[in-house]
Formats: structure tokens, C-alpha cells, sequence
């Protein structure tokens, strides 16, 4: 029960965020400015929850080995992805919806939300790559005491996290990147929760000693 509890935790933001990608708007205009500021708005705080499929399965304590080097660095990057991608929210979505919205009727958007769009941009590819390095630690976190459990999450995550660089959660592919997530973060934390307790060499050496 505390494996599907978990990975209903680590894969009800992406699912959340690939339903919002379905009904988001595909541009920014008078006629869309208001939805656009307000879907981004609903989803300031649920973008962020991504990390939440990495650090389910880092919930231990860090040990003074590379593994818990690694968590380390996950839980920084992690950090790192939702500061700057809220940041890309914040100001692509939310402050250039506002922008467009109140714009006097005879006025160019274009002059309004561009800057705006590049700012943002420049934010989120931080925090997409942020995520990137948060995922491929995590699997070096993990790999010690789960082995190759971890590698098909890690794989379909890192394939999602890629797409996520300039996808964002746009129909199609923002989507199918959402649901990726949704998909690796469900792997990884099924394949935690498969591995044993102790380290790979651990059991190897118990395996060898009952071998013996």
C-alpha cells in the first residue's frame, strides 16, 4: 500500500500539469490574455511539486559516501528547478497575460510580451536543465543499494526532461512530456521500492557467503 501511495504522491503533479497543458492556450492575445494569467496564476505552485517524484525516493539522510554526495546535489538542483522555473511563470505567463490584457486597444503586443517571453525563456532553461541534473543525481543517489532497478525511470525521465527544455506543457509534445514524468517518476519509485536494504556489494557478499 505504501508503493501505490507513493507513486500516486510522485505522479499527481505531472498529471495535473499535462490536463492544464491540454486546455492551455496555444498563444497570447487580447482575445486568450485572461486565461493565460490565470492558468498561470492555478499553476504557480503545482510546477515546483515535480521534484516531489525525486525526492520521495531521496528521503534518507545523506551519507558521507558519493551516493549521499549525490543526494546532495539532487536536492540543490531540485531547489534550483523550482526557483527558476517559477520564475519562468511569473513572468511569461503571469506578468506578460497581465501585460497584454491591460494593453490600450490601439497598442502592438508584440513590444509588451516579447521581452517578456525571452526573460522567461532564459529563466526556465535554467530550470529545465536544473531538473536534468536533479534526475541523473538522484539515479546516482539510487543506483548503490537499488542497481538497475532505477535505470528505466531514470532513462524515461531523462528523455522527458529533455523535452520539458522547450515544451514546457503546450499540446502536443508538453503533454507527452508531463505524462513522461508521470511515467519515470511511477518507475523509479516502484523500482525503489523493489530493492533490498542494503547496499549491491553487500548483497553480493551475502549472496557469495550462502553460496559458500
Amino acid at each position: 500500500m505504501s508503493t501505490i501511495r507513493n507513486i500516486a504522491l510522485v505522479t499527481a503533479a505531472p498529471l495535473l500539469l499535462a490536463a492544464a497543458g491540454a486546455a492551455h492556450p496555444h498563444g497570447l492575445s487580447r482575445a486568450t490574455a485572461a486565461d493565460w494569467t490565470h492558468l498561470h496564476i492555478a499553476l504557480l505552485p503545482v510546477f515546483p511539486l515535480l521534484t516531489v517524484g525525486l525526492l520521495v525516493p531521496l528521503r534518507r539522510r545523506p551519507r558521507p559516501d558519493l551516493a549521499g554526495l549525490a543526494t546532495v546535489v539532487a536536492w540543490v538542483s531540485a531547489f534550483l528547478y523550482a526557483a527558476f522555473y517559477t520564475g519562468l511563470d511569473a513572468v511569461a505567463g503571469i506578468a506578460a497575460g497581465t501585460a497584454v490584457e491591460h494593453a490600450a486597444g490601439t497598442a502592438s503586443i508584440g513590444p509588451l510580451k516579447y521581452p517578456l517571453y525571452d526573460t522567461g525563456e532564459s529563466l526556465g532553461q535554467v530550470g529545465a536543465y536544473a531538473l536534468v541534473v536533479a534526475v541523473v543525481a538522484t539515479a546516482v543517489a539510487l543506483y548503490p543499494e537499488h542497481g538497475a532497478r532505477v535505470l528505466p525511470g531514470t532513462v524515461v525521465l531523462l528523455v522527458a526532461g529533455w523535452s520539458f527544455r522547450d515544451s514546457h506543457i503546450f499540446w502536443p509534445r508538453g503533454v507527452w512530456t508531463m505524462l513522461g514524468f508521470a511515467l519515470g517518476f511511477a518507475l523509479l519509485t516502484a523500482g525503489v521500492a523493489r530493492g533490498g536494504s542494503l547496499p549491491l556489494r553487500a548483497r553480493a557478499e551475502r549472496g557469495a557467503l550462502r553460496a559458500g
